[in-house]
């Protein structure tokens, strides 16, 4: 089953990321239960005569009856690793995988796995004389197919481009980022959404769409599951890709006892909204998404990473709107000449730069922080309404009769990281995050008659004023337009990923992040990517006179300030502690399960 592609009929056609078909069969995962220890006993002789014999002769059940009984678990993993390529090289993939399954090491089995898809090509390669390769379907390999096949020479500079479909915003042909307007007003999408839920789960994981004040989800066991989806070229399900329907982050909770790093949060039912992103269906909040978290953890491993965006105008458009104002002071406008006028300054201001740092500018990450710092200056210049107590900027600005008005330059407004308090237990095995997380700052620029904007460090009153009412009313923006709600998803993800590398809990549980670390095999997938965007300017006559309001920003996401040892606050009263402990697996809890209530 391959990822389904959408065409459209104006110039682009984009991948459907948000949906994947049901009907696939289930992996068969056996747990295997067994007591280790530091000083656990080797194989006796007799037991690894038989494995050899076993294992030469093809009988790979008998084998793998020997090996799970072998007390040492790297032991036991090198001889399921050797059963799982003999069998591979046999041609029965799906029983090595089922094999490698049982590994306890997840740099074995990572190892292991690339072993299985060598082996199987090898046996392709011997049965048919063509090259094997991987039958996993995933959203690059399909683009890069369609690049490759479709028009090659379109794709760069042409007049083809594709990207998921549908969310907030999508790319035109030319790079240019464009407000999506056309929701999917049949509910087909969101049918097909609800179909796509495997039938088979553990008992423990019946409803994933039952609300919950905190569900748990073991990223380890996870990545496991992730990992051996893909080896078995089976799509990820919903329940994967939206993380059980996690809608935020509130507790990072780590059991080196069980080799679990845990997220919670509330989470439930998820839907469609009307700009096609997927929000929980009780509070409408964004639902945290797994290619987010690998993107963000990505980074955040790297101790002091920071990422984030710019849009901004570009020093030419600057100059010859300088000297266009200018001009325009020295005689009024005639009558009815407003329109063109505006038209005429919008032509000198042309479009805006968007630039993305640290990050892939192709991943669904980078889009969310363009959209939201684009969106957010839409707001700010009167373009898109706000809420009960964000009014625009040009509005905020009230003149007496004969006032003159304020000199207005350049704009600067940008979001950064900012959380009430992380909070942790004596014994640093529990951490709570607080606070809304987003913040807006503001500065005024100084702009030259050679289009240079000069940063003052300062913002004028007014300026500072739409900053704090933006910020103070963050919760019910992003409950007006959701872009907001993904852009705190990513600040969590950020602060969780930043305090997992600065207090080494990856480390504690043993997890070595073999899919989602740095190095790790899962493959994110790649849209178009957004170079510019439409100016974002207004304009207001106050006093007979021309008030023009131009903007610039970003956002900067820089959380390592608030993962230092002395900004984590010690909670002594045990109930961080006593949260740790009613959120722990469950001893019965198989190894396929990764989420509980």
């Amino acid at each position: 089953m391959v990822p389904c592609v959408k065409f459209r009929n104006n110039g682009h056609f984009g991948l459907s990321g948000e949906f994947f078909s049901a009907g696939f069969a289930s992996l068969l995962v056996v747990a295997i239960a067994a007591t280790v220890s530091r000083a656990a006993a080797p194989t006796p002789p007799v037991a690894e005569a038989q494995f050899e014999e076993h294992l030469a002769a093809g009988e790979f059940a008998l084998a793998r009856q020997i090996a799970a009984q072998n007390p040492d678990a790297n032991q036991r993993d090198a001889q399921l690793a050797r059963i799982a390529g003999a069998q591979a090289r046999a041609g029965g993939r799906d029983a090595a995988l089922e094999t490698t399954s049982l590994m306890h090491g997840d740099i074995a089995r990572s190892t292991s796995l690339r072993d299985v898809n060598q082996g199987t090509a090898q046996f392709v390669s011997e049965q048919s004389g063509a090259a094997g390769g991987n039958s996993a379907a995933g959203f690059a390999m399909l683009m890069r197919l369609i690049q490759n096949t479709i028009a090659p020479d379109s794709w760069q500079g042409g007049t083809a481009s594709m990207q998921p479909y549908l969310n907030g915003v999508y790319v035109d042909p030319a790079g240019v980022l464009r407000r999506n307007l056309e929701p999917d007003a049949t509910g087909a999408l969101a049918q097909l959404h609800r179909e796509a839920r495997s039938e088979s789960r553990d008992a423990a994981q019946t409803d994933v769409r039952r609300a919950s004040r905190l569900r748990k989800i073991s990223l380890p066991r996870l990545e496991r599951l992730v990992q051996l989806y893909q080896a078995s070229g089976r799509p990820l399900d919903d329940e994967m890709l939206l993380l059980a329907g996690l809608e935020r982050i509130e507790y990072v909770l780590v059991y080196p006892e069980t080799g679990d790093l845990v997220i919670a949060g509330p989470a439930g039912d998820w839907r469609s909204d009307a700009d096609g992103r997927l929000v929980s269906a009780a509070s409408g909040h964004p639902v945290v998404r797994l290619e987010d978290l690998v993107a963000i953890w990505r980074l955040m491993s790297q101790r002091g990473a920071t990422f984030g965006c710019t849009i901004n105008p570009r020093q030419e458009a600057l100059a010859a709107t300088h000297a266009f104002l200018a001009q325009s002071t020295q005689k009024p406008l005639k009558a009815g000449g407003r329109h063109a006028w505006v038209k005429q300054l919008q032509q000198k201001l042309g479009l805006q730069d968007i630039q993305v740092f640290d990050l892939d500018p192709g991943t669904r990450t980078a889009r969310v922080l363009v959209e939201a710092d684009y969106h957010m200056k839409l707001i700010g210049m009167g373009l898109v309404p706000g809420t009960a107590g964000v009014p625009a900027y040009l509005d905020m600005i009230q003149l007496k009769p004969g006032e003159a008005p304020p000199a207005l330059d350049v704009l600067r407004w940008w979001f950064t990281i900012d959380y009430d308090a992380i909070r942790t237990s004596p014994a640093r095995g529990a951490y709570h995050l607080s606070g809304q997380g987003v913040q807006l700052q503001s500065e005024n620029e100084l702009l030259t008659a050679q289009g240079q904007r000069v940063p003052t460090g300062q913002a004028e009153v007014l300026n500072r004023q739409f900053a704090k009412n933006f910020t103070e009313h963050f919760a019910d923006l992003a409950a007006r337009y959701g872009v907001y709600g993904e852009l705190q998803n990513l600040f969590d993800l950020a602060l969780t990923g930043a305090l997992i590398a600065s207090e080494g809990l990856a480390e504690q549980a043993d997890w070595h992040q073999t899919g989602f670390g740095p190095q790790g095999d899962f493959e994110l997938p790649l849209a178009a990517v957004p170079a510019s965007v439409e100016t974002v300017v207004n304009h207001r006559l106050l006093n007979g006179k021309h008030v023009v309001a131009g903007v610039s920003g970003g956002v900067h996401v820089a959380p390592a300030p608030l993962v230092e040892k002395r900004a984590i606050e010690v909670d002594s009263t045990g109930a961080l502690e006593s949260d740790r402990a009613r959120a722990q697996p469950a001893a019965e809890l198989s190894r396929d399960v990764w989420w509980w209530d």
